[in-house]
């Protein structure tokens, strides 16, 4: 039963995610019909964390309080509402609405999603109840970008079936989650105003998540521009599929690492795939694009979301969970918006070939960094005094 009970929840999630990506391969579209660049679709794109920000930063405490099933009834209804928008006014500004109503969503799922499917998993390995997460979520994010290419490939249109489509779907999720049992005990003397957590050992976590999704922002909101100069940005969705669901395929080796040696595995595979995806998009050649996602969702949803959330949950106290997630995933919206809203900008001064190679060069050294860090943190404490003293 709990595993049932589980499948039902990884396919809310993968619901609520699906709704954030869904209207990807349109992005170009939609700024075109608007007479916008790319800063001002990236704009639209980064509302999306301006609605994630006062939930993570301020709110962490709702699921404690609340409970974790309201939440993600929640999270879904939104996502139900940001797409009927969508459809009904589609457009940059409605899309920026409709990213902002997501937002909420997805950080209420960040906030609950992981401590709830744990409750579901109580007394097995960690690590099980995380995989569930990630690989739902991950299929999730890619999953509604694909579809809509596919449509979109048939008969171009700003409404495409995919969106009708998604709303049956969502709407057969939340039947389905609203009989999940959550046994959580309501802890009404907590305050909602909670900051994120970052136990000791966790944020070098998040620093990687935060990398790993600027790369996948970039992906996103940028990488259909850059196919458009080639015909190509009826593919976008795929590349979408490819960077954000490709990673699960992944997650069962990562699974056999520790969680500190799969993020620096992936940490290691993230700047050589960016490089292909860089190359593959101003050339043109779709087939390296593809490629190149795929490499990168091995390191960003694979290797680094998995072994990253692993060892937060590892590190966090039970009663701190909630918040430790809430931390690892501020981290990866800071990085899924950011450096995406900068590099849209510095593409409409001065081109997709610069501000690819600046990002490209601020990545790697963003790895090394993180790299170092990550070694450091989980050398055996002999080591790491000797490592200290080296550097005296």
């Amino acid at each position: 039963m709990s595993r049932f009970n589980a499948l039902r929840l990884a396919f809310a999630l993968c619901m609520i995610t699906t709704a954030v990506n869904l209207q990807a391969p349109l992005y170009h579209a939609l700024a075109e019909e608007d007479g916008a660049g790319v800063g001002a679709t990236t704009i639209a794109f980064a509302c999306y964390v301006v609605g994630i920000m006062p939930v993570l930063l301020a709110l962490s405490g709702l699921p404690d309080k609340l409970g974790r099933r309201p939440l993600i009834v929640t999270a879904l209804c939104l996502s139900l509402l940001a797409t009927s928008l969508t459809i009904i006014a589609p457009g940059l500004v409605t899309l920026g609405a409709a990213r902002f109503l997501m937002g909420i969503g997805a950080a209420m799922l960040s906030a609950a999603a992981p401590a709830y499917m744990l409750q579901l998993f109580k007394g097995q390995d960690k690590r099980v109840a995380a995989n569930w997460v990630t690989a739902s979520t991950s299929l999730g994010f890619g999953l509604g970008a694909a579809v809509t290419s596919l449509f979109i490939m048939h008969s171009p249109s700003l409404t495409p079936p995919s969106l009708w489509l998604y709303l049956a779907a969502a709407t057969l999720a939340l039947v389905l989650v609203a009989g999940v049992p959550d046994t959580s005990a309501r802890q009404h003397h907590i305050k909602m105003l909670r900051l994120p957590a970052y136990p000791a050992g966790t944020l070098p976590f998040g620093l990687a998540i935060l990398l790993a999704w600027a790369t996948v922002g970039l992906v996103i909101a940028i990488l259909p521009s850059t196919l458009a100069q080639h015909g190509l940005s009826s593919w976008s969705g795929f590349a979408t599929f490819g960077i954000c669901s490709c990673g699960v395929l992944f997650q069962p080796w990562a699974r056999t690492l520790s969680p500190a040696k799969s993020t620096q595995l992936g940490l290691v595979i993230l700047p050589l795939a960016f490089a292909l995806i860089a190359w593959g998009a101003l050339q043109g050649s779709l087939i390296t694009v593809l490629i190149g996602t795929v490499a990168a969702s091995s390191a960003c949803y694979g290797f680094i979301y998995l072994g990253g959330m692993s060892g937060v949950l590892a590190r966090a106290g039970e009663e701190q969970h909630s918040r430790a997630s809430a931390g690892f995933f501020l981290m990866a919206y800071i990085g899924f918006s950011l450096p995406v809203v900068f590099t849209g900008a510095l593409i409409d001064h001065v081109g997709h070939d610069t501000a690819f190679k600046l990002f490209g060069a601020i990545l790697l050294a963003g790895v090394m960094v993180v790299s170092w860090v990550l070694s450091l943190n989980h050398m055996p404490s002999g080591q790491t005094g000797e490592a200290s003293a080296r550097q005296d």
